[in-house]
Parts: structure tokens; sequence; C-alpha cells
């Protein structure tokens, strides 16, 4: 058999030259598929192209001496591009559209590019929902509702407790299921939790904003209620709690069925890079949920209503609930057109036969159970499905490197904006804006770059967990930037005294002479720049008597501070509602490793789930991607931001203070922060490199005479294969 170089067609591979896997007599018993190639077809036994003739004698090595697969008569066959036949196996249908509705117009869909196109779409909308407008949102539900921080951290988990619910049951059943119709209810589901997470806001009475006493200058009344009634709108949380589940429930097929289901339907060699686009579309979701939901927080909650106060003002509610209607209903849109997919897309069948098994191979040969066809498909065999998965040390450490990786992307995403605001001493806004700009190049390019590295090189198993390593040991390198930190800008009482002498951490002196008149309260913290280039806890705490509105740039100005002295002319200075801008030298430095190492921990991340589909049997592929998000999201996902925050809360200089309770954190300690989280980050990276070695060593590849269509390279197609499998060339020649 002669195989032609790459030709790029339908489904990322075409033969130039064809494989003729039919016979004039299949032996009895035996059904299967037919594949007719589009052109250039010789007939068994016929000259080929370079003059010579193939032989007819029965061999293992030519594929023409027995069949693949043949058509036993009445097997209905179904014809989707003209020269191309796909013939039913076992009465599978493989025609696309919804039970006997099956028009022609959808079949130009019912390629692997269309299927990747609307789980893009899904994948996007699920970053956009639960990583997107959930962090964005967060802060506008707890003011609406009235919710502490603590039932606000219980919604944003009900997520993951979800996920990890259901990982193992739709794992392993849709594993060995049909997987589209799985994939479609899952995010049929997730729409529904948008659509509930947004109904209290219609279920509620109108958001009345409280009117506030008049703070802020010296002099001012400075009182503040304390004691507040106990609002019946904390209840909603239970709501919101149950929008997050079904978001849980509804992601979890997706980033599990979803990315077999494509591997499954691609060549191999191209199979890393479609999941690269497909997880660059999720990461491209979160950025587009922060930056629309952060428009649509803008726009007053009860959006019939005009009001007197601005967004800046601590009683604002944006309409948080805008974002939900739209990503549920587009989710419910999308759904549709996924319910529709067959089990096996056309033509998928060439790619198992040619795949070359990668499993790793047990001492005691346990491995091979799974390639038992009705193997996974009862509960009975649930129990030594886990088992084999347990007894393979590379899936083990694979899913252990996984599970610091997420840790460090899931308290870097949270937090990475907070350590931005205080090196930079920039706004909330600002941060995450600054944030989002870094992390959508470093994080949706190491994405696809580890995909594209993959099938460029086309590394195998071993290859692939050393590509691993070399990421994870640069991003390693990288992380020693933390080293370095922006100085704290100066703030009288907090970082110095008044006078101008330093303050020990920890301890505040917010009274000085110059505002003792003034009665200024802690639980007011509006920090204000003065013209002495020195921070100000609030406009009282700098003893400003009067306040205007700068025109130009629409912040308020505080005039006759009698804490702020004037740089050329003696009296009280000037105030600007804000923080003092940073001049720190070393912020281009330190954006730069950022970058890098946000950038190496993503490109690790394709070639990381490539090695972990490659290094179990075919058949417990999707059941291993579930057991491994349940390690990745329990020992990673969910610990990651609370280990990171305790460690950055032990920075922290400035407490808020709520009648006496402390509350979060307004300032810290920028040098302190930096060591902890280089801390953090060394400890994480260091058990990565650790764990990615470990998985190399131990990683034992299938004897090299193994070929395309040995061993576990069958147990996806429903096809029975002759014994004699036709031996085909490895991938690379190709």
């Amino acid at each position: 058999i002669f195989f032609p170089q790459n030709s790029t067609r339908e489904n990322g591979f075409c033969f130039a030259q064809t494989l003729d896997f039919s016979h004039p007599s299949p032996p009895h018993g035996e059904a299967g598929r037919t594949f007719d190639a589009p052109s250039g077809r010789e007939p068994c036994g016929t000259p080929l192209s370079n003059g010579t003739a193939s032989s007819s004698a029965p061999s293992p090595s030519d594929s023409c001496a027995k069949p693949l697969c043949s058509t036993t008569p009445g097997e209905k066959e179904t014809q989707f591009n003209e020269g191309i036949k796909y013939v039913s196996a076992e009465g599978e249908e493989l025609a696309c559209g919804w039970g006997g509705f099956t028009p022609g117009c959808l079949q130009l869909f019912n390629t692997s590019k269309g299927v990747l196109f609307f789980l893009c779409v899904a994948s996007f909308l699920q970053g956009m929902t639960v990583n997107g407008f959930i962090n964005t949102v967060i802060t506008s539900i707890e003011r609406r509702f009235d919710l502490h921080s603590y039932q606000s951290g219980l919604i944003a988990s009900s997520y993951d407790i979800a996920a990890c619910v259901c990982l193992t049951f739709v794992s392993y059943f849709g594993g060995n299921g049909h997987k589209p119709r799985w994939l479609g209810w899952g995010v049929l589901v997730m729409g529904l939790g948008s659509l509930l997470f947004a109904l209290p806001h219609f279920t509620t009475g109108r958001y009345e904003a409280r009117s506030a006493a008049e703070v802020g200058v010296c002099g001012g009344n400075q009182s503040l209620p304390c004691a507040q009634a106990a609002s019946s709108l904390s209840s909603y949380r239970f709501v919101f709690m149950l929008g997050q589940f079904l978001h849980g429930m509804g992601a979890t097929p997706l980033y599990t069925l979803g990315v077999t289901y494509l591997d499954e339907n691609f060549f191999s060699n191209y199979s890393p890079v479609y999941i690269a686009v497909f997880y660059t579309a999720a990461i491209l979701g979160p950025a587009a949920g922060y930056l629309v939901g952060g428009m649509f927080l803008n726009i007053y909650t009860e959006i019939s209503r005009e009001i007197d106060i601005a967004p800046e003002n601590t009683l604002w509610v944006g309409a948080w609930w805008i974002g939900f209607l739209g990503a549920g209903a587009a989710s419910l849109l999308i759904s549709i057109p996924i319910l529709g997919y067959p089990q096996r897309l056309p033509g998928s069948q060439r790619y198992i036969v040619m795949r070359v098994s990668e499993a790793h191979q047990l001492k005691d040969g346990s491995h091979k159970k799974a390639s038992d066809p009705d193997f996974g498909k009862t509960v009975k065999d649930l129990p030594r499905s886990v088992l084999l998965l347990l007894k393979n040390p590379t899936f083990i450490f694979l899913c252990l490197a996984g599970a610091t990786e997420a840790t460090l992307i899931a308290g870097m995403s949270t937090f990475g904006p907070k350590f931005l605001e205080s090196q930079f001493s920039l706004s909330a806004s600002e941060a995450a804006t600054f944030f989002g700009y870094l992390v959508v190049p470093a994080g949706g390019g190491g994405t696809f770059l580890g995909g594209f590295l993959v099938n460029k090189f086309k590394l195998r198993c071993s290859g692939i967990i050393k590509l691993c390593l070399l990421c994870t040991v640069s991003s390693l390198l990288a992380i020693f930037i933390f080293f370095i930190h922006c100085p704290n800008m100066p703030m009288a009482g907090v970082t110095q005294t008044y006078e101008g002498s330093a303050l020990p951490g920890g301890h505040l002196n917010l009274t000085a002479a110059c505002n003792a008149e003034c009665g200024c309260l802690q639980e007011t913290y509006s920090p204000v720049c003065g013209s002495d280039d020195i921070m100000y806890y609030s406009p009282c705490h700098a003893g400003c008597k009067k306040v205007f509105l700068n025109l130009r740039n629409g912040k308020k100005v505080y005039h006759e501070c009698s804490c702020i002295e004037k740089t050329l002319l003696p009296g009280p200075g000037d105030a600007e509602a804000g923080k003092c801008t940073s001049s720190c030298a070393k912020r281009p430095l330190l954006l730069f490793f950022m970058f890098v190492v946000i950038l190496f921990t993503f490109l690790s991340s394709i070639p990381a789930l490539t090695a972990t589909l490659r290094c179990v049997s075919d058949r417990q592929r999707s059941f291993a991607l579930g057991i491994q998000w349940i390690v990745v999201r329990t020992l990673g996902g969910i610990p990651g931001p609370i280990a990171f925050g305790s460690m950055i809360d032990k920075s922290c200089l400035l407490w808020q203070d709520q009648c006496g309770e402390q509350g979060s954190c307004y300032i810290y300690q920028n040098s302190a922060m930096s060591r902890y989280t280089l801390i953090a980050g060394l400890v994480y990276k260091v058990l990565g490199t650790s764990f990615f070695i470990v998985a190399c060593l131990l990683y034992k590849p299938p004897p090299p005479e193994s070929a395309p269509g040995s061993s576990d390279a069958s147990e996806n197609g429903n096809c029975d294969l002759q014994e004699h499998k036709p031996s085909l060339p490895a991938e690379e020649d190709i």
C-alpha cells in the first residue's frame, strides 16, 4: 500500500492516493463500514501509480488481503458527499439531525470542524459566564442582596462542588455513550443555570439606594449607622448557589467528553491543535466577560429609572443581570445543533484505525482489560476502571502536576489584579483591565502555542511530558522576578506619621493635630492624593474643608486641607480623590516576567492534556479526564485561591473596620506581598516540576513493533476489525 503526503481536507486529513478497504467477498458475519475515497482510487490487484502491481496474496501487511470493514446486505447506506460513502455499522446513524429529521443542508456542518465551532462557542459562553460575569458582579450582588463575603464565596464554590459531584458519573457513562447528546444537554443545563442566576432581579422589589449622610470633608456629619436590620434578601443566595450548581453540572461534559470527542474525530497528530483552539476559546471567554460585564455595571440595575448617584458611589448597583440573560439564551440556542451530531462523525473510523496506542504498559498486563469492547458499559466495571487508572503512575503524576498548575492559575487569576493594584497604585478597574490585557495574549497565546508545538514536532507521549517539564522549569525560573517589588506610596497615618517619620507595620495613627477637630471615622475609607504627593486616608483625615468637581477629569478636588502643606506658598494645600500615581521604575520588568510566567504556565496545559489522553487506553479517555478534573479541582482549583489569599492577607497593612469587625484589606505592604507570592509560586512550581519528572521517568510506552490499529487502537470503533490488522506506516511518514 502506498500512502500519500499530507493533504488538508475534510476532518483535517485527506488521502491524495487512496486506500480501498473493500473486498469482493467479505467473510461471513463481518459487518462494518466501507470507505470509498474521493478520487484517484486504485482497486486491489491493479497497477498503482508507480507502475507496480499490488499483490493479492493474503498477508498481514497488505490491506487488500482482508477487508477492514465490509458491508452486509440490508445495511443502511448514507451518502453525504459525492464520491464518499459512509456505511453505518450495527445500524449506527451518521447523519446530522434530530431523530428522523436529517435535512441535507445540515450535513455541511457534519464535520469535525463544524463540531469544533459549536464546542468553541459553548466553551466561550461557559468561560464568559462562570469566570467572567460571576467575578465581575459578585460585589454588586453582595450590595444588592445584603450578602457577606463568605456567602458570596459559597456562591462561587458551588460551581466546583457541582463539577466534582458530577464528574465521575458523566465521564464514565458519557464516555461510553452518545457524547454529543451529553454535551448538548449539558450546555442546555448551563443555559438554564444562567437564567436562574438572573431570576432574583425580577422577583425582588425595586432597589432603593439609601440616602447616605454627608461624609468626607472635615466638620461634616460623620455619623454612620452600624446596626442594620437583617434583610430577607440574603436568602436569595440559595438561588444563586443553585444557578452556579447548574453551571457546574452543565460544564462538566464540556471539558471531558468534548475533548475526547474532538480527539476521536481528528487525526491524532492534528488533534492537539484543535483541542488548543477549543481551550483558547474558553480562555477568551472570561476576558469578554470582564469587558462586557464591566460595561453593564455602568448601567443602573433598575434600567427604567434615572438616578442621581454615579457608578463610583458605594451605593451604586449596576445591571449585573443582563449578561446572564444573554449568556443563558445563547447557551440554549447553541445546545440545539450540538444535540444533532451523531455519536461518531463520518470518516472518523479511519483515524481510529491509524491511531498508534501509546497507553502506559502495566507490568501485570491488566491494561489490556480496557481493550474489551464491552468494558465500561456497566456500573460493575467502574471499580475496575478506577483501579486501572490508579495503577497507571504516569496518569497519577500528570494529575498531580495538573493540580499544582491549576493552583497557580486559580490563585493568580483571583489575586493577580490585586497584586497589580497594590504594586502600581492603580484603581480596581484599572488593575482588572491591565490584568486582562496581560492574560489574554499570554494565556490564550500559550494555550494555542502548546497544541501547535505538539503537532509541529509530532511528539509522542514521552516527548510531550518532556515539553511540559521544559515549560514548567522555564516558568519556575521566571517566577524569581517576585524578588523585586515597587515601594508603597507613602500614606499619612499608615506607612508614616503625619510628621513624616516611618510607622512600624500594623500600627495606625490616623489622628493628628491638623484633623483632631474634624471627628473623622475610620469606617469612611476614601483615599486622596495630596499636592505633597502623600496619600491620606480620607479627605477628612487630610483636614479638607471644601470640595469641588474637576470638569476636565470628573474627579473631586478638595481645598483648604490643613494637614497638607503647599509646596511653594504657605497655607493649607489641596488634594484630589483617588490614589497617588506610582512612578515605579521596575514596572516594565515586573510586567514582562509576569507575562512569561503566565505564558509558560498555559503553554504546558494542552501538552499535559494530550499526554493524559495518550497514556491511557482509548476506552478510558473520557473517564480519565473526569478523574483528572476531580483531582485538579479538589487539590488545585478549590484550595488554590484560599492558599494564595491567606498568604497575601499576611501582608495587609490596613484592614477595613466595620463597626468593630474586621473586613477586607485596604492596603498591602508591597515587599511582603511579593515575598509571599514568590514563596507560594516556588512551592507549587517545584512540586509541578517534580511531578512531571516522575511521570516522565515512570512512563512505559508500548513495544516499538506496536502498529496503528493494534492493541487499543480499535477500542472506540463499533466495527469488528479483522484479526490480522494491516501494517500501516507510522504517523510521521504520513
